[in-house]
């Protein structure tokens, strides 16, 4: 039984492998520039930071459809600012027992919050682990407002945490590791980006530093960049999160994913999004 389980993981792999090499020469970014409403240039092209296995980082976008990467330039056109206007609203919501919203502490988040999305995640000393703009967000609710923290993708999460984000528009990304003890965290995170998992045994790198630029299926494969989640996905037509979009990427791997915030999730957010260093705050970024 063990030996057809090896062959049948084997011929799946191989089946994909072909997939994505037999169409290695139709891929490739797209050399444009992204500017969106035809004012703000983002960096989408930039020098990787030191350490990192590729020269050049490169943003989602540029791997995308010229319908979606117009939809993505044209703030109006975005679907994904539906989402950040809603966002807005969660804002200034008050909740909970001390009758407090967003807004009662930290004011205008045009002011507030630049630079927040470009600089998450980060050390959160009192639980001695990185948290993201989420988790940031349930601790202000909890310890601020009285309120509970929200589930996992629930009510106010995504577009809140998209509307934080994008007070961070075209802010280029770069993180502390210096705090705490970042680098551990972010040596966990390398770790597991370049884990097989799975029945395919597949890891992060085996689509999105291995084979990026190249086709699987339909898609198009990135670096899989997170610099503009929460991101429009065409394809669920709604908001997806970063931890959703691990999770399904696991998934796809047919291995069994860890719950969103996990200590496993958690490192691979800080690994991945150390990667994208230096690319805009696209947030929401629009995909397929």
């Amino acid at each position: 039984m063990h030996r057809v389980f090896e062959k049948t993981n084997v011929a799946l792999t191989s089946l994909l492998l072909v997939a994505i090499v037999g169409t290695a020469n139709a891929g490739g970014p797209v050399d444009e520039k992204l500017i969106i409403d035809g004012e703000l240039e983002m960096i989408t092209r930039t020098a990787a930071p030191e350490g990192h296995p590729l020269d050049e980082v490169i943003s989602g976008w540029h791997y995308r459809t010229p319908e979606t990467r117009a939809l993505e330039a044209d703030s109006f056109q975005n679907p994904g600012m539906l989402g950040v206007e809603l966002g807005e609203e969660y804002w200034n919501k008050v909740e909970g027992t001390e009758g407090k919203s967003c807004a009662s502490c930290h004011n205008d988040a045009a002011s507030s919050m630049v630079g927040v999305g470009a600089s998450y995640p980060k050390w959160h000393a009192p639980t001695s682990r990185p948290i993201n703009v989420e988790l940031q967000i349930n601790q202000c609710r909890v310890n601020n407002m009285g309120a509970e923290e929200y589930a996992f993708d629930k009510s106010g999460q995504k577009p809140l945490t998209a509307y934080i984000k994008h007070q961070s528009y075209g802010k280029p990304v770069k993180l502390d590791l210096e705090e705490g003890d970042m680098k551990a965290w972010w040596e966990k995170g390398k770790e597991l980006y370049y884990k097989r998992t799975g029945q395919l045994n597949l890891s992060c790198a085996s689509c999105h530093e291995k084979n990026n630029g190249k086709y699987i299926r339909a898609d198009h494969l990135s670096q899989g960049n997170v610099n503009g989640f929460p991101t429009y996905r065409l394809k669920q037509a709604g908001l997806i999160s970063t931890h959703n979009r691990f999770r399904g990427c696991i998934r796809d791997t047919r291995a069994e994913f860890p719950k969103a915030f996990s200590d496993e999730l958690m490192a691979l957010e800080l690994y991945v999004t150390w990667r994208g260093t230096g690319l805009s705050v696209e947030t929401p970024g629009v995909r397929q």
